[in-house]
């Protein structure tokens, strides 16, 4: 899942000046939302347990959750799909995707952890608040023969290339791994 060599990572210094300027400007950034669109927030402990422990049955969320608790640290990208999974499949409050990022990011920078987990969930600077992540679809654009899974969730271990990526799909799948904690395998406006 990684992008090789230092572009990738020139591409992210403005995003975190950014955030940093917008969290000068508006200091409230990690405790409220800095463009309110009046959006109701689920309050599922047990699914916000899940995320956190890596146990969703979503693969890809998984790996990253899992990667984060291991190792303290994750690829940009997976942070926004288990940010976006969170926020948007799941419903649940950017600020507690944020404190436990914050628990357990050693890079973690509290402005650019805040800004990029609004803007995920539509209440940043997003210009398209609406959009959603297909978390399946960015599984396999990012992960395509599904190492990154296998690295970080060994239970899939067996489960060749994307396959991987939806194991409820597997006919007499003899795993032991959840079921999906919500639907993920549906058409909507998604990237």
């Amino acid at each position: 899942m990684a992008e090789a060599g230092p572009d990738a990572f020139r591409r992210q210094l403005p995003w975190r000046d950014f955030h940093h300027q917008v969290a000068a400007a508006f200091p409230a950034l990690p405790r409220s939302d800095y463009r309110p669109r009046g959006r109701g927030w689920n309050w599922d402990r047990d699914a916000l347990a899940a995320w956190c422990a890596g146990m969703t049955g979503i693969p890809i969320v998984d790996a990253g959750m899992r990667q984060l608790r291991n190792k303290g640290y994750m690829h940009n990208r997976a942070r926004l799909i288990t940010a976006s999974f969170l926020t948007r499949d799941l419903g649940i409050d950017w600020r507690d995707g944020l404190r436990h990022f914050n628990d357990l990011l050693t890079d973690g920078d509290i402005a650019d952890n805040a800004g990029n987990w609004q803007w995920v969930a539509g209440t940043g600077n997003s210009t398209r608040p609406g959009q959603t992540m297909n978390v399946l679809r960015q599984a396999s654009r990012f992960d395509p023969r599904g190492e990154y899974v296998r690295r970080y969730v060994p239970e899939l271990a067996a489960i060749e290339d994307a396959r991987v990526h939806r194991p409820w799909t597997l006919p007499d799948a003899r795993i032991d791994y959840p079921p999906p904690i919500t639907e993920v395998d549906r058409p909507a406006n998604l990237t």
